[in-house]
């Protein structure tokens, strides 16, 4: 669950010099407290909640930065937990120091790694850094073995570089000790896409972002544990007959829609895993001998089933494939056991607990160690909190701010009075109008109200997204964009309260399924403005079967010749039938004023 996290309140030399301002009353005697104004007591100079710690707003220097260990030049991981943790920051020529190490490090090592036991395995963390720090609480010691990530550092979460440099800097301090692997979001489209190059650019540079891309390239692919376990982020592969075909695999490149670098990255066990040849409500029924389907979900890959695992372990001598990429209810998923050895064929870890927020998911990491598999669960841990987008709080304020002024505008049309919309006085005279004049007159007054209207319906469909932006919303498809709702509330702040929908892990999983999809974006051809958030798990329908997404939505809005018969129109035609011009406007009066 997340808090709001109240940086240090600012306020002019102005109010803190009221702040010391005896409240006296007209004749100059002191007023009684209890009849004081309440915000004249408040000292806009002091945090309002002082439990929470202020951010830290310094950058190390070179000694807090750097440790000497093993007659080397090393990060100080210690110090950059506590600092990342404080939502410090480094110097940009920090970052890329650790960035470029790292990837130095991991293209030494192979697109397959060896590891022994013990060993803690650990799924998805998806940009949570202080789910991360609970995690290695929950794993414990890296003295006491390694540490063996599954890939999907970054994206969806607000701490991806926190999390990717702590990472980074741990593999620099120590490269035995923490195994890092590939997982599909670490490519340039799908950070892209999501939230992770906005959040390098918010919080350093596009410089800083693109050693990240090169860094994603020189990660291995998978990992071998004491030659039984086989480990990767997303699965197997029709390519993939021997352990040995991954090293055939050239990895330094941005993963493809297709091939076995993709599927890798991105393969999933087929829903109904171990039941594909019966008849049920989840899956469709395989018949015997298909081992691999069509991964209609991700939109790119395969499906596997339980025969085709249970071949590949069978072939490598394997006793059973461990990966990540799918979110868990309890934070794994151990699935049917192999009938040769009795052994989960498969076992899924996801290590983003409460993910996005909304999920309600457990995390878990599983921890081999004398022989003996242990998964330990752990709950979400409390983060601060950012806007959507990492857009600041004027930016994000802008819709409710519009919509009220409009909806001013309209009110004030609605109630002037035949005076105040044609001036009689003009020149003293007044000049009767024709018929098609007056009906000129009347068109001419009704499009600029629904013009305002126009106006009033964008800023909804950008309140409603700023509304909505911090959850998955359930009731999307039937709440639509908000045009169309009718009502006598449909133009106030009140007729959108944002959607508690998301009660359970499966209302989560439902609604964000369309973003667990290979994306169709083209970063160079699609420029998304700052203002709205990218199409992610917010309002998926309105990128769905007519390809609209905000930026559509809003061109239609205001391309609308006519209103859609609802409260505006009435008002524009209220406003035009009950006002007939009986003369010119004339311009604006100029008044005196006595000296």
């Amino acid at each position: 669950m997340s808090y709001n996290r109240v940086g240090a309140s600012s306020s002019s030399s102005q109010a803190s010099a009221q702040s010391r301002i005896p409240h006296n009353n007209s004749n100059g005697s002191a007023v009684p407290p209890a009849l004081r104004s309440p915000m004249a007591a408040i000292d806009y100079t002091k945090r309002p909640v002082n439990s929470v710690p202020p951010p830290a707003t310094h950058k190390p220097t070179d000694e807090q930065f750097f440790v000497f260990a093993d007659g080397q030049r090393k990060p100080n991981h210690t110090y950059l937990k506590s600092h990342f943790f404080n939502e410090g920051r480094l110097t940009e020529t920090q970052a890329l120091w650790i960035l470029e190490q790292a990837t130095n490090v991991l293209s030494r090592e192979n697109n397959m790694m060896h590891v022994k036991s013990p060993v803690t395995i650990c799924g998805d963390i998806h940009g949570q850094y202080y789910d991360l720090m609970k995690l290695f609480d929950v794993g414990g010691s890296m003295d006491d073995g390694t540490y063996l990530f599954l890939g999907d550092y970054v994206d969806r979460g607000d701490f991806g570089i926190e999390c990717l440099l702590y990472l980074y800097a741990l593999k620099i301090y120590d490269p035995s000790r923490i195994i890092l692997l590939r997982g599909n979001h670490e490519c340039r489209h799908l950070t892209e896409y999501f939230t992770f190059k906005r959040e390098c650019l918010h919080k350093y540079s596009e410089q800083v972002y693109e050693a990240c891309i090169r860094s994603f390239c020189a990660l291995p692919l998978a990992a071998v544990v004491d030659n039984k376990f086989f480990c990767v982020h997303g699965g197997i592969s029709p390519q993939l007959v021997h352990l040995n075909d991954i090293n055939n695999i050239n990895r330094r490149q941005e993963p493809g829609s297709h091939g076995l670098l993709c599927d890798l990255l991105w393969s999933d066990p087929i829903t109904n895993y171990g039941h594909e040849h019966e008849p049920g409500p989840n899956g469709t029924v395989l018949p015997p001998g298909q081992t691999f389907l069509h991964n209609g979900t991700r939109g790119c890959s395969y499906f596997y089933t339980y025969e085709a695992v249970c071949q590949f372990l069978e072939r490598n001598s394997l006793l059973t494939l461990i990966r990540g990429h799918e979110a868990q209810d309890a934070g794994y998923t151990m699935y049917k056991k192999t009938p040769k050895r009795n052994f989960p064929s498969v076992i899924t870890i996801f290590s983003a607990p409460n993910y996005l927020d909304v999920y309600h998911n457990r995390g878990a990491v599983l921890k081999y160690i004398n022989k003996n598999i242990t998964i330990r669960q752990f709950n979400s841990s409390s983060h601060p909190f950012w806007l959507p987008n990492f857009m600041d709080a004027f930016t994000w304020s802008l819709p409710f701010v519009g919509q009220k002024i409009t909806e001013m505008l309209l009110a004030i049309l609605s109630i002037c009075s035949q005076e105040e919309l044609v001036d009689s006085e003009s020149d003293g005279e007044d000049v009767d109008l024709s018929t098609e004049d007056a009906a000129a007159r009347r068109q001419l007054i009704k499009n600029k109200i629904l013009a305002v209207g126009r106006m009033q319906k964008v800023f909804q469909l950008l309140r409603e997204e700023a509304e909505n932006a911090t959850e998955l919303d359930a009731g999307a498809t039937a709440v639509a964009t908000g045009v169309n709702r009718s009502g006598i509330d449909a133009l106030t702040v009140q007729g959108n309260k944002i959607n508690r929908a998301i009660k359970s892990f499966d209302d989560a999983r439902r609604v964000d399924l369309a973003n667990e999809r290979l994306p169709e974006f083209d970063a160079h051809a699609h420029h998304h403005s700052t203002v709205f958030p990218p199409p992610s798990m917010r309002f998926p329908h309105r990128r769905g079967s007519d390809g609209m997404d905000m930026e559509d939505l809003i061109k239609k809005t205001l391309e609308e010749d006519n209103d859609d018969g609802g409260v505006v129109e009435r008002i524009a035609d209220s406003i035009a039938k009950g006002r007939l011009p009986v003369s010119r406007p004339s311009g604006l009066k100029r008044h005196g004023t006595a000296v």
